[in-house]
């Protein structure tokens, strides 16, 4: 994958209010040290809060449906919709969770060659 494009999923990811802080702080660090001599170890860094932080799909719809995930997501209502839509992702191959961190961080993840050396 293009690094151009690498670093637009890490900006989108760094973007998303589901981003926790640790993996922001590192896709920020990552974005700013591309073409320096900072980027191998910013990508070593970020892999690591990749690792870490990234959660994957079956652990979403656990989440979304438990007691806590409906506070977090705004309701019982608002959870289930997010199990449903976190089901039928599943049922179409997505792998990590469904929010825009765990998105974009998992096009990183998948993409690791490209941009960790």
């Amino acid at each position: 994958m293009e690094k151009e494009a690498l670093v637009a999923a890490a900006r989108k990811m760094v973007a998303a209010p589901s981003c926790y802080a640790g993996l922001k702080a590192a896709g920020e660090a990552w974005i700013a040290a591309v073409g320096t001599e900072q980027e191998a170890g910013a990508a070593k860094a970020l892999k690591v809060q990749l690792d870490d932080c990234v959660g994957d799909i079956d652990g979403f719809i656990a989440f979304a449906g438990s007691p806590t995930g409906e506070q977090v997501l705004g309701g019982h209502e608002a959870a289930q919709g997010a199990v449903a839509a976190a089901k039928k992702a599943k049922a179409a191959g997505t792998k990590y969770c469904i929010c825009d961190a765990c998105t974009n961080g998992g096009v990183l993840l998948d993409h690791e060659a490209d941009w960790l050396k």
